[in-house]
């Protein structure tokens, strides 16, 4: 078993890299490129290893775009801060294609303050919260400084160009659940799905924890016909969210702090609970976008 674990570890180094490219708006950086790991080959490794392979840590740097290529269904995840300069979006070698929105979608969620985004030439103003979808095609993104403005994304294949729309928090699909006496009181808003936004592939909203509660997405699920990523925010200084992930028969924990996000591969549940409420935003890639399409786990069966 050992063997086993030091050869999936080498093999992940091997695959994973950064790549960079200098352009006249910021030093673009593709923060690194990870390539989809095996339940078996999950079942071995360290926390340390756990934390390399599905944890991003450091989506907001000054004046930057953080960027990870995956290749769970293709989906890239990245986070943009723009302090005193726009910052463009750009292609870079992994996706050999003349420009960033070639033959993707993207989806767009501002965690900042209020911020403008240019898609060619056309502007947009995000407030905290509310969420961007640019479609195939686009050739010019702008991201500019803000009031504290922080831009998070999810971009995904796509194979027709959809039209640009944004989607504030009062046209989101909105739906309350859980309660408190189960610790999982919740306000989720559907910005990008099937029915608000036309799409390709690409489903991101938002998930709000009441005061009180800390559990997210319990009763837990697995949807094999895409993947996921949580990233969490709105979590107070000095406290953690622990995020559950695995087959519902071989669970691993991971402790994540403040803008970091989780990337659950289609196999794996995704649940947490925090140390106070805070809030997270998902975001999918696959096959179906049949929001509901789950194949849920009853809790007590959980290992």
């Amino acid at each position: 078993m050992e063997n086993v674990r030091q050869l999936f570890t080498a093999l992940r180094f091997l695959i994973t890299f950064p790549l960079y490219c200098a352009t006249d708006y910021t030093h673009f950086m593709v923060s690194e490129i990870r390539h989809a790991i095996h339940p078996d080959g999950f079942k071995t490794l360290s926390t340390n290893e756990l934390r390399e392979a599905f944890v991003l840590a450091d989506l907001f740097l000054e004046d930057q775009i953080e960027l990870c290529y995956t290749h769970y269904d293709r989906l890239l995840i990245g986070g943009a801060s723009p302090l005193t300069k726009p910052l463009k979006l750009e292609g870079f070698d992994a996706l050999k294609a003349d420009f960033f929105l070639q033959r993707r979608e993207i989806g767009i969620i501002n965690v900042g303050g209020t911020g403008t985004i240019t898609v060619d030439g056309k502007e947009f103003t995000l407030d905290n919260k509310e969420s961007l979808y640019i479609g195939r095609g686009a050739k010019e993104v702008l991201f500019h400084p803000g009031k504290d403005a922080l831009y998070y994304f999810n971009s995904a294949p796509a194979h027709t160009p959809y039209p640009t729309k944004k989607t504030s928090l009062a046209e989101a699909a909105t739906v309350e659940i859980g309660s408190p006496e189960t610790c999982n009181h919740r306000t989720i808003r559907k910005l990008i799905v099937n029915g608000t936004v036309e799409t390709c592939q690409l489903q991101m909203g938002l998930t709000e924890l009441k005061v009180g509660s800390v559990w997210n997405t319990m009763p837990p699920h697995i949807h094999d016909r895409r993947m996921e990523v949580y990233f969490y925010f709105n979590l107070p200084t000095n406290q953690v969210v622990c995020h559950f992930m695995g087959e519902p028969q071989e669970t691993r924990h991971l402790f994540v702090r403040n803008n970091q996000a989780v990337v659950s591969p289609p196999w794996s549940i995704h649940s947490g609970a925090g140390t106070s409420n805070y809030s997270f935003i998902w975001g999918m890639a696959g096959e179906n976008l049949d929001y509901s399409d789950m194949d849920a786990v009853n809790p007590i069966e959980l290992r």
